[in-house]
């Protein structure tokens, strides 16, 4: 298994997709790295040689992949909650936050349905 940028990418699959392991990277970006690094896509990793390792760990280099990210989509949200934006506030609410409506539907954002009783207080009993 070949180690880039803190990730094991399995020898078994193509450097194309095994590149799409790492947090930031999907198949557009990874087709742009190899492309700039002059390696097939087609190649498994297990075949790459250290010095094609290497020419994609320097090309890897010139992104903002994995904890980087994570942290820069984080600081994002946390400041649109922060100034009292209309997105800060749907974060917050764990609401869906691009217009999707809510009536129905949003359950993987909302989270498990909970059934909520009435606000009625039961009859008092007869004496």
């Amino acid at each position: 298994m070949a180690r880039i940028a803190g990730i094991e990418i399995p020898n078994n699959k193509r450097i194309e997709i095994g590149l799409t392991y790492i947090f930031g990277v999907g198949l557009s970006t990874s087709k742009k790295i190899l492309k700039n690094a002059k390696i097939d896509s087609n190649t498994l990793v297990s075949k790459l040689s250290p010095v094609e390792i290497e020419t994609i760990r320097r090309e890897i280099a010139k992104y903002r992949i994995e904890g980087d990210l994570r942290t820069e989509i984080n600081q994002n949200i946390k400041r649109l909650k922060e100034i009292g934006t209309y997105r800060g506030h749907r974060h917050s609410r764990s609401l869906p936050v691009r217009g999707q409506r809510t009536k129905t539907n949003a359950r993987t954002k909302r989270g498990k349905k909970v059934t909520v009783g009435s606000g009625r207080k039961k009859a008092a009993e007869k004496t």
